[in-house]
C-alpha cells in the first residue's frame, strides 16, 4: 500500500475545519459522525505535513495557533472548490455526487420529504441522502458551521451573504380554537382573551416571531402553557385547554385533532413566515435550484391544495413561491 504519512488530504483538511469551527475534538467529532480519536489522529496527520501546529489542543476550549488561523483561510476555499467539482460533475454524470447532507424543518417530515428524497434519489442515483429534521434556526446554524449542504427552513431575517436562497412557501399565522369557542359572528378577540394561550416555544424562531408580534400589537395574553411540538399544542387546544396560533403547515400536521379546533384568521394584524430552500453560495452548482424547481411542486399538491380545501378563505397568503 502506497505511503501516506505526510500527506495532505481532502478528509484531514475537512477535519481541521470542523475542530477550527468547533474548538472541540468531541464536538468536531460528533459533527463529522466520526470518533474523538478519529479526529485528534487526522489533525495530527495534517500538522506533521505542514511542519506546524495549527490547534491549542491542550487549552479548553481549543484555539487556533497563528498558522492555523492562517491556514483555515486557505482550508476552506480548497473544501469549497472539492465540493463545486463535485456538483459540476454531477450536473454531467448523476452518479459522481456520492452524498449530500439535508436538513428539513420538521413540518415536512410526513409527507413532502419522502416524496423528494424518492425524486432526488432517481436523479442522483449513486447519492447518499443524509437526511437531519429539526428547528429552523438549528438547521441555518449546522448550514453556517458547513455541517449540512442544502436545508428548507423558515427565512430568519435578513439574507446572509455566503446565502443562496431560493424561496419556496409563504404562508400566514392563524389562531387554532377549541370547537365552539368562538361564536359565528361574535367578538373573536374577546372569546381568546378568555381563553389561555397555548405558545410555540420561544426557544424557537417561530415562537419568538409569535411573541414579537404580539408585542407590537400591545396586545397582553394569559398564556400558562410553552411547548415546542404541533401536535402537544393542538391535542391541548382540542381538549379545550386553550387556543394557539400556528401555522397551515402545523395545522395540518396535527392530524388527529383538526376536527376537535376550529381555525381562522388572526383577529388583528396579520403575521406571515417564508420558508426557503437555503445552501451555500457557489459550492453546490446548480443542485440547489433543481431541488427547488423539484421541491415546490410538491409542496403545492401536499401542503397548498390540501389547506386550501380545508380553509379556501386563506386564498393568496398560502401559495408556493416563484
Amino acid at each position: 500500500m502506497a505511503e501516506t504519512q505526510g500527506r495532505i488530504t481532502l478528509w484531514g483538511i475537512e477535519v481541521f475545519l470542523a475542530a477550527a469551527e468547533e474548538l472541540s475534538i468531541t464536538a468536531a467529532a460528533r459533527r463529522l459522525g466520526a470518533s474523538a480519536s478519529a479526529v485528534s489522529q487526522q489533525l495530527t496527520n495534517l500538522e506533521g505535513a505542514l511542519g506546524t501546529a495549527l490547534l491549542n489542543r491542550n487549552e479548553r476550549p481549543m484555539s487556533l495557533t497563528p498558522a492555523g488561523a492562517l491556514f483555515q483561510r486557505r482550508a476552506q476555499t480548497i473544501v469549497n472548490e472539492a465540493a463545486r467539482a463535485r456538483a459540476e460533475l454531477a450536473l454531467q454524470d448523476p452518479s459522481v455526487l456520492t452524498q449530500l447532507r439535508l436538513g428539513m424543518i420538521e413540518d415536512f417530515d410526513a409527507d413532502v420529504t419522502p416524496r423528494l428524497l424518492r425524486d432526488m434519489a432517481a436523479e442522483l442515483t449513486g447519492c447518499q441522502f443524509l437526511l437531519e429534521t429539526g428547528a429552523s434556526h438549528r438547521l441555518v446554524d449546522r448550514l453556517d458551521a458547513r455541517a449540512l449542504d442544502v436545508i428548507v427552513a423558515a427565512e430568519m431575517g435578513a439574507e446572509a451573504d455566503w446565502m443562496e436562497v431560493h424561496p419556496i412557501l409563504a404562508e400566514p399565522f392563524l389562531a387554532a380554537v377549541p370547537k365552539g369557542a368562538v361564536m359565528p359572528g361574535g367578538e373573536v378577540l374577546a372569546a381568546l382573551r378568555a381563553l389561555p394561550l397555548i405558545q410555540y416555544t420561544e426557544r424557537h424562531h417561530m415562537g419568538r416571531m409569535i411573541s414579537a408580534h404580539l408585542a407590537r400589537q400591545n396586545l397582553t395574553l394569559s398564556h400558562r402553557f410553552e411547548l415546542d411540538s404541533y401536535h402537544a399544542i393542538m391535542a391541548m387546544v382540542a381538549a379545550g385547554a386553550g387556543w394557539t396560533i400556528l401555522t397551515p403547515l402545523g395545522f395540518m400536521a396535527a392530524h388527529r385533532f383538526r376536527d376537535a379546533a376550529d381555525v381562522m384568521a388572526l383577529p388583528f394584524a396579520p403575521l406571515q413566515r417564508a420558508v426557503s430552500l437555503t445552501a451555500r453560495r457557489g459550492v453546490l452548482g446548480d443542485i440547489p435550484a433543481r431541488m427547488a424547481r423539484r421541491l415546490r411542486p410538491l409542496v403545492a399538491e401536499l401542503v397548498v391544495r390540501p389547506s386550501l380545501g380545508r380553509m379556501p378563505w386563506l386564498g393568496e397568503t398560502l401559495k408556493v413561491s416563484d
